[in-house]
């Protein structure tokens, strides 16, 4: 695949610096690098970038994560290796990405999930983690910015 222009971070680097520190700004160490990397490779799954998808997927194992985790995360609700905690983070990154999928987006129960686990600094540090990757996202699937090098 071709991209249909240059990356948005070459093009306009202070909008990505300013994407990066406000995501830097909004950790907390109530939300673990590995949830962090579970909510970026989920969020970039559901809305299929393969530039994200692919990084991320590489810094989950990075982090530490078995290639099980890796593998499951699209349909984490049916793997064994995850937390609670992690289910409500992932649950949290579905509705809060989806969230014209939905009358009610962000229903009760996922927030409740989410707040049985994380306090409120917890979980603004989840919904900062959230927007953020949503917006890497935004960048690079209009321009089919390509995963990977060519072979």
């Amino acid at each position: 695949m071709q991209a249909r222009m240059s990356s948005v971070g070459l093009l306009v680097p202070e909008a990505v610096k300013a994407l990066i520190a406000f995501n830097a700004a909004g950790r907390t160490d109530a939300v673990p690098e590995q949830t962090a990397q579970l909510i970026r490779l989920r969020a970039s799954q559901i809305n299929g970038c393969s530039v994200c998808t692919g990084m991320h997927a590489l810094q989950l194992r990075q982090a530490g994560a078995s290639d099980e985790r890796v593998a499951a995360v699209a349909a984490w609700r049916h793997a064994r290796c995850f937390t609670d905690p992690e289910r409500a983070a992932l649950a949290l990154t579905e509705a809060a990405t989806r969230l014209a999928d939905a009358t009610d987006p962000v229903p009760d129960e996922v927030w409740d999930a989410a707040a049985a686990h994380y306090d409120e600094r917890g979980l603004a540090g989840l919904l900062i983690e959230i927007a953020t990757i949503n917006a890497f996202n935004r960048l690079s699937v209009p321009i089919h910015q390509p995963a990977g090098v060519d072979s």
